[in-house]
């Protein structure tokens, strides 16, 4: 007795993701979320974060 398997057909997606900007925003909002509810909770710690990254920005960029 003789069995067939079926192959897929390699013309059609499988899994379809969707694609545009809609879930980037989706993302980038919930990443946002996490970060002020995370920004609640640690205050200082964010602080810390944006002292230490506008200090460096600012002595490689060197405005003046």
């Amino acid at each position: 007795m003789a069995s067939t398997i079926e192959e897929p057909n390699v013309m059609e997606p499988q899994n379809e993701t969707p694609t545009g900007p809609e879930p980037c925003a989706e993302t980038c909002k919930g990443a946002l979320d996490l970060l002020r509810e995370y920004g609640r909770e640690r205050p200082e710690v964010i602080a810390l974060w944006s002292f230490g990254i506008g200090f460096v920005l600012g002595w490689k960029l060197k405005p003046w």
